[in-house]
């Protein structure tokens, strides 16, 4: 495994961290001000649209997309150092069309979505035009086990009709929100991982109604948002399918492999930027006759969060790496581990960070309150950490199970 930038990578890189100094973080203040002047928090910042035009301009635009005919043509590997760089601002992603959920979508369309459909929806969220959710957890059931999932995607005559309801479904908060991606049952009677079923339903189609914004840890993440969305009967062209009924689950695999490395290398991005808090502000304060920097528990928090920043940061390569070369499901268990070891590591960085900085640490003057209430809600995303170690856990054990009979 060679972790070494290629050129490309080098100059992508070099231009993305200017860009980020130059223009997201010193526009972070603004967006926050500018959520509500217009009569709502649901109303998009017009200095994100103004941020999303520079980040065209300077050719960083859909780097997260493999397929060269769509996206950049970077490789997982490739893309994790400069997903890392953005995900150091809460807002950084969006800026250069890379945030979740829509990353997770727009590879679904790309892998499984008939020429219409990417003609309807996928362009447009490659032009940053539109935005998207995803519909997959429910109130009502355990949705780690998403055999549970009870919604329901009938066929009638020329239509399939989705009823259900869901919540959690990041980004339909959001105006610009056109499309969501809904798994639910098409047969109840198939194998259990063949009865689900993944359809484009379009936000304003009659029965779709979004019935409240659920905040995280207080936080309404205006203007993309969190919602609970009932589907009452709605009406879908058959053609709105994705695949075909039945590769509900084949389909949610192949979008949550990238979606959740990703999420590990933006964790990365917000550990390294709280790590630079920390060692600025303990330089710059000073407690019982010596500066913070001097402190031995400080020393021994610095030390810490780069070893585990490092420890995660490589598990992350190596799970690029992977995907790149061995693909998704032979790398399955590096997926699992950093799902598993990422949000932890960003939680107990961020948190160190919080304690160094006191009071300042918990309130928005700093970015450290919010990047910690989000790596925390990432420790259920897309899987909560309990169901990856199970899975880790049977994946090792396999081992012993084959090392058995060749021994036998």
């Amino acid at each position: 495994m060679n972790f070494d930038y290629s050129k490309k990578v080098e100059s992508l890189r070099k231009t993305l961290l200017e860009f980020m100094n130059e223009v997201v973080y010193p526009q972070e203040r603004t967006y926050e001000e500018q959520l509500g002047q217009a009569g709502s928090r649901w109303e998009i910042p017009p200095i994100m649209e103004q941020m999303k035009e520079q980040a065209k301009r300077a050719g960083l635009w859909n780097l997260f997309l493999p397929d060269s005919e769509y996206g950049a043509g970077l490789s997982n590997l490739e893309y994790a150092p400069l997903c890392e760089i953005m995900g150091r601002s809460l807002i950084g992603p969006e800026v250069f069309n890379c945030s979740a959920p829509d990353t997770g979508n727009m590879e679904v369309l790309v892998r499984y979505g008939t020429r219409e459909q990417k003609e309807k929806w996928l362009v447009p969220l490659l032009e940053g035009n539109i935005r998207s959710c995803f519909s997959m957890t429910e109130p009502d059931v355990a949705s780690s086990d998403a055999t549970n999932i009870e919604a329901t995607i009938e066929r009638q005559g020329g239509e399939y009709v989705v009823t259900g309801r869901k919540w959690w479904s990041s980004g339909a908060g959001d105006p610009r929100c056109k499309v969501a991606i809904v798994m639910g049952k098409t047969n109840p009677n198939a194998p259990a991982y063949e009865q689900q079923s993944m359809i484009l339903v379009p936000m304003d189609a009659p029965g779709v109604n979004v019935k409240r914004m659920l905040p995280v840890f207080g936080y309404d993440h205006a203007p993309h948002g969190h919602a609970e969305i009932e589907y009452d009967r709605v009406r879908i062209p058959l053609d709105s399918m994705l695949w075909e009924p039945g590769k509900g689950f084949a389909i949610a695999q192949g979008r949550l492999g990238p979606g959740r490395i990703h999420h590990c290398m933006r964790l990365i991005g917000a550990a390294e930027r709280a790590l630079e808090v920390l060692c600025k502000r303990v330089r710059q304060r000073t407690a019982f006759g010596k500066t913070l920097d001097r402190q031995g528990v400080v020393q021994d928090w610095i030390a810490s969060s780069r070893i585990e920043i490092e420890q995660a940061r490589l598990l992350t390569l190596k799970a690029a790496y992977m995907m790149d070369t061995v693909g998704n499901k032979a790398a399955k268990a590096e997926i699992a581990m950093i799902k598993a070891v990422a949000p932890n590591m960003a939680l107990q960085v961020i948190d160190r960070a919080i304690q160094a900085l006191g009071a300042a640490g918990v309130c928005e003057d700093f970015p450290l309150a919010s990047h910690w209430a989000n790596a925390r809600t990432l420790r259920l995303a897309d899987g909560p950490d309990e169901v990856h170690k199970a899975a880790i856990a049977k994946m090792e054990l396999r081992k012993y199970e084959e090392m058995k009979a060749i021994t036998m």
